[in-house]
């Protein structure tokens, strides 16, 4: 769907927000582009790097703000509260 600012949208997404349907896009979706390998013992996150992505990519570089704040919403349904959370902190350790 093409917002009138020119920014396209999830058809499924706008719906429910909407209250036009009472389910959300799949989480596969929600995560883009954010893809999930899952193994035995672990779940990979990993960026995926695609064109489509680039005006908002740019956007939340000048804006500063880092993929998994963006994806918070979606990461939460995926994972919980409390793994978010660890998330959080794991990063706050990495940037020392």
């Amino acid at each position: 769907v093409m917002e009138e600012n020119g920014i396209t949208k999830c058809a499924i997404e706008k719906a429910y927000y909407d209250g036009e349907v009472d389910f959300k896009k799949p989480i596969s979706c929600h995560l883009f582009p954010i893809r999930i390998k899952e193994y035995q013992d672990f779940d990979a996150v990993n960026y995926e790097n695609i064109k489509i992505c680039s005006a908002a990519c740019d956007c939340g570089q000048k804006l500063e703000i880092p993929i998994y704040v963006f994806l918070k919403e979606p990461l939460i349904r995926k994972y919980g509260e409390d793994w978010y959370k660890e998330l959080l902190e794991a990063v706050k350790l990495l940037k020392g």
